[in-house]
């Protein structure tokens, strides 16, 4: 037997140089994902609304959450965000427990909900400014990134009006402009192109392309399976709390498009059916 096989024995056999393989292993998997639910459940009285999820999104990915209405997405991405506690399972951003460390993990977490309330009587300028001081930032450091996120955004000539007066997009740039002023790791948008208009939507699009390409990760849940189809490249479907099926575009989509893929998922209709009597050709 030659040294380097002898060798090679000697630490396979060897329990500290086991232990510290079997270690690197699993510090190497931990630094490759984002986000790990396992088991995540959320009950209210009688109804679950999410069903035992496992599912993991790796760093750096542009993952989408799509389903029907009430399929609980907003839900999930709720506990993923610390907004709501799960009945069961746990959360993990990037190797912190968001339950048991919540403010830890809140740090490296950027989270745009659905229906975001913002302090109205502020100007766009006030709110980053707001935004960023309770997340700590110092002056300085407020000032610098609120100039910088408001020229990403195209915000500059509306960022001194009242937010009241913001159309849907602008609250919507404007909100995500909130999200990432303290560099976050992980965002986790929940329809983020909602109601908005072709150029906001495309200014949104651009900077969150950036935050990916720069190491950041993204999770965000949309109806718009144009949209997900476009910039996603991993897919996660949530039915009845369930998640259903996951996995890259390709994987999910197969030889379809996403739509279709979607609706023979959820054992959508094809076709409208019960409704002959709206032809009008006749008439």
């Amino acid at each position: 037997m030659s040294t380097e096989a002898e060798s090679q024995q000697v630490d396979a056999a060897d329990p500290a140089a086991t232990e510290v393989a079997a270690k690197d292993d699993i510090e190497a998997t931990t630094d490759d994902v984002a986000l790990r639910l396992d088991g995540l459940t959320k009950r209210f009285g009688r109804t679950t609304a999410v069903k035992d999820i496992t599912y993991t999104v790796e760093r750096g990915s542009f993952s989408g959450i799509v389903g029907p209405n009430g399929a609980g997405k907003t839900t999930t991405l709720s506990m993923i965000s610390g907004l709501l506690p799960p009945s069961s399972g746990s959360v993990e951003v990037l190797g912190d427990d968001v339950w048991r460390d919540r403010q830890g993990a809140q740090k490296r977490i950027g989270t745009l909900p659905d229906r975001l309330r913002m302090f109205e009587q502020l100007t766009g300028a006030q709110y980053l400014s707001y935004v960023g001081s309770i997340r700590g930032l110092s002056k300085s450091e407020v000032l610098e990134r609120t100039e910088n996120l408001v020229d990403a955004f195209d915000l500059r000539d509306n960022v001194n009006r009242l937010v009241v007066d913001y159309s849907s997009g602008l609250r919507k740039k404007l909100g995500l402009a909130a999200t990432l002023i303290h560099n976050p790791e992980l965002l986790v948008l929940d329809e983020p192109l909602d109601a908005i208009d072709p150029v906001s939507a495309g200014t949104i699009v651009e900077v969150l392309e950036t935050f990916t390409s720069r190491g950041g990760t993204v999770l965000l849940s949309s109806h718009s399976m144009d949209f997900v189809q476009r910039v996603c490249d991993h897919i996660a479907v949530i039915v009845d709390g369930e998640l259903i099926a996951e996995g890259d575009l390709d994987e999910v989509r197969g030889e379809l498009t996403l739509e279709e893929r979607f609706r023979r998922i959820v054992r959508g209709p094809e076709e409208s059916e019960g409704l002959d009597w709206l032809d009008i050709s006749f008439r």
